[in-house]
């Protein structure tokens, strides 16, 4: 690649913005380059959504087997392997990288490996990797560099005693005893893992529930249940006085006037996340923030001309699927190929075991907004599918605008709600009402039952299964 190459696009970022951006541009027949330091995936794909979610199918497996005689079945000297259930996450992010590898290649966006730098709009400089010096031009820039986890401050993260996500996914060696600090999706998840492999996990969060933006009732269903798996919750709390040795973490839990001492064998953060804007923008390039993000308008633009931000880097919701349609929106608007459209319903999804899944409001805080509202419930345990799987805990709730059957919420709490979520999706994105869901035939006996169901309750409708 020679210096001074005119591309149409520059991408900054290969993750779920960044790549999402590069082959939407490809597929417009724009020339168009894509700089990544790591493996092109992001956070996303090589040490968040993709791998973690291979590990929790064989946390999942393996509680399965432990209860096969629930099923009829004997499964005699269950175990396994802890470094190969972290390889096999490993193998899996590899194989979807190399998958990306070969869309870039499809629809000729070109990749470079290196760290980049804005110099000034329409100049992107590299700054690190076999390609440091080479100059690249373009008529648009998009900046897609997305979040790192946030450390806690005085804590050395040595990826054995002290961990993030990202550590914890290379660590091939369990520990005993584990303390999570942050009880997000991401907190949440790591600690279900954990547990279903015998780790006494610890679960703390400063806010008064766990999940703090889902439906309270929806939190108070996976708390007991995670309580009933054995982890130690504790919300409310605050974590003061890390000490780290050679054999664990100690930590103080601070809930109003009571103080407790918790010891691990192990710290892993969840705190949240911060952007990645370390180097990013040369000493002449400056963008507004807010609060400490990239702040763009309604088409991602950013405050200079011809620079455009897409993905956790403009803030949240820090979300894969977010951060996508944020990204093709950005160059579907930038190439003129059409309007772009922000971000407005999305689905929040978090794969413990039980799964949450949500879009749009809950029922508290379509209340307090001065909604009349309905509100439909169907459980899981009247659906005949799912107590044929020994799967019938949770339930489907679905608000309702009271005059008109408008969906304002969806919450579920149950087996493969992540997957059932996208029906109240798609029915807000295009107007369909609740009255129009439970009018539409759901084949029988399936999950997606409850959210028909669901939507018939709210209505006053709904016939048990």
């Amino acid at each position: 690649m020679a210096d001074n190459t005119d591309y149409d696009l520059i991408v900054i970022g290969g993750g779920p913005a960044g790549y999402a951006g590069a082959i939407r541009a490809g597929q417009l027949g724009k020339k168009v380059v894509c700089v990544e330091m790591e493996r092109l995936g992001g956070t996303c794909l090589n040490w968040g959504c993709i791998p973690t979610k291979a590990l929790l199918k064989s946390a999942e497996l393996y509680q399965k087997l432990q209860k096969a005689e629930t099923f009829g079945l004997t499964a005699s000297a269950v175990a396994f392997d802890y470094a190969k259930i972290i390889g096999r996450s490993r193998t899996v992010a590899g194989q979807m990288s190399k998958g990306i590898e070969f869309l870039f290649r499809k629809n000729k966006v070109e990749h470079v490996v290196g760290r980049a730098q804005v110099s000034a709009p329409g100049v992107v400089s590299i700054i690190e990797g076999d390609k440091a010096g080479t100059v690249l031009r373009g008529k648009s820039i998009l900046l897609a560099t997305g979040c790192r986890m946030r450390r806690i401050p005085g804590l050395e993260y040595d990826g054995a005693r002290v961990m993030t996500s990202r550590e914890a996914l290379a660590c091939t060696t369990q520990p005993k005893s584990l303390v999570i600090v942050g009880a997000g999706a991401i907190g949440v998840e790591f600690a279900y893992f954990y547990n279903a492999l015998g780790t006494k996990v610890t679960l703390v969060e400063m806010l008064p529930q766990i999940l703090p933006h889902e439906d309270e009732e929806v939190v108070r269903v996976l708390s007991r249940s995670f309580e009933k798996q054995g982890i130690a919750l504790h919300v409310g709390t605050r974590c003061e006085n890390f000490r780290v040795g050679a054999a664990g973490v100690t930590v103080d839990l601070v809930a109003g006037e009571q103080r407790t001492t918790v010891e691990a064998e192990a710290l892993l953060s969840a705190i949240g996340v911060e952007p990645n804007l370390d180097g990013l923008l040369g000493a002449g390039v400056s963008l507004a923030l807010d609060r400490g993000y990239l702040k763009v308008g309604a088409d991602y633009q950013t405050s200079l001309p011809g620079i455009y931000a897409a993905g956790d880097i403009i803030g949240p919701p820090w979300l894969a699927h977010v951060a996508t349609f944020e990204a093709v929106n950005a160059v579907e608007g930038l190439c003129g190929h059409a309007a772009p459209k922000r971000v407005r319903e999305f689905p929040g999804c978090t794969y413990s075991q039980p799964q949450v899944a949500s879009i749009g409001l809950t029922e508290k805080a379509a209340r307090e907004e001065g909604f009349e509202i309905k509100v439909g419930k169907f459980p899981f345990m009247a659906s005949g599918k799912a107590v044929a799987a020994a799967e019938s805990e949770g339930f489907v709730k679905v608000i309702t605008e009271a005059a008109t059957g408008e969906i304002l919420g969806a919450h579920i709490i149950g087996a493969d709600a992540t997957e059932l979520i996208a029906e109240y999706g798609l029915a807000m994105a295009t107007g369909v009402s609740a009255q129009q869901i439970h009018h539409t035939i759901h084949a029988h006996p399936t999950l997606s039952e409850a959210i028909m169901e669901a939507a018939a309750a709210a209505g006053g409708a709904a016939i048990h299964i």
